[in-house]
């Protein structure tokens, strides 16, 4: 099932069930409320009673989605772990690391799949990165990749907007510049994992004013997302809500220095759950 944070109008946070072109307010089945984020870990207790329920529902072209997951605890992404991306990052002399390498994105640059995004002052290098986003369900730690799958609660996309000198001149690690407010737009809704029978064998995309930028498929990934949940819970506790990117396929800006302007319009697909779509507009 997909899973929605929505306003209608100026009213009050609401959790949905996505069917088609409609939504369905769920907020009223006893259990559920108004934060995916804390439902996640009753969310299969609850699951015949969401699927089933009849409560209103409204198109969603009338309402405001809103990002899925409500304050996350963290935000981590993997860099390079596309073989073709790592490679024309090798080819513009940047060396492909030998382990899988994490960042954080400070969980503060979190907008919807519909709101606008940023060029700050600071910097004209703003690039795109089209990613499957992976949410954890469950509290973990030690996890086993053959356990992996169990502890996901579903998927999302993700545009990973980075803001290039503030990673490679400004900063001596990534954070900074994955981070800047407004840089990590996600939805449009959550797709629930038993939707995704194999995650590695999607499609993704992405365009820049109708012009495609990259497409690939999540088999090209050098890391899978099992090794890479086994990975970060050897270190540390995952919670549920946690939002992991999973990598960005070739394509991105950077080579060709065709970085992202005011007015452009960034859509980021992944198959089978849906487009997130954003406008570029001049920040601070």
């Amino acid at each position: 099932m997909k899973l929605a944070r929505y306003r209608l109008g100026d009213g009050p946070v609401r959790i949905g069930r996505v069917d088609g072109d409609r939504v369905t307010n769920i907020s009223g089945v006893p259990g559920v409320g108004t934060s995916l984020k804390a439902l996640l870990p009753r969310l299969d207790s609850l699951r015949d009673a969401i699927l089933t329920a009849e409560a209103s529902t409204t198109p969603l072209s009338s309402v405001t989605l809103l990002p899925p997951i409500d304050e996350p605890q963290k935000y981590l992404g993997i860099g390079m772990n596309y073989a073709a991306h790592a490679e024309e990052a090798r080819q513009a002399g940047i060396p492909i690391p030998e382990t899988q390498m994490w960042f954080n994105k400070q969980v503060s640059c979190i907008v919807g799949p519909y709101d606008d995004v940023e060029r700050p002052t600071v910097s004209e290098q703003l690039d795109y990165e089209v990613e499957l986003a992976v949410v954890i369900g469950r509290e973990c730690r030690h996890v086993s990749r053959a356990d992996a799958q169990s502890v996901i609660a579903g998927y999302m996309v993700a545009n990973d907007v980075s803001v290039r000198d503030w990673l490679a001149k400004r900063s001596p690690t990534f954070t900074l510049g994955k981070s800047f407010d407004t840089h990590g737009p996600i939805g449009p809704w959550l797709t629930t994992a038993d939707e995704v029978p194999d995650p590695h064998a999607l499609e993704l995309s992405l365009t820049v004013n109708g012009e495609e930028r990259q497409r690939a498929r999540t088999d090209d990934l050098i890391y899978d997302i099992f090794e890479q949940i086994e990975y970060l819970t050897t270190v540390m506790t995952l919670m549920p809500g946690d939002i992991l990117a999973t990598g960005t396929p070739a394509g991105i800006g950077a080579p060709t220095q065709n970085w992202l302007r005011p007015g452009d319009v960034v859509r980021a697909t992944v198959e089978g759950l849906g487009s997130i779509e954003n406008t570029i507009v001049e920040g601070r």
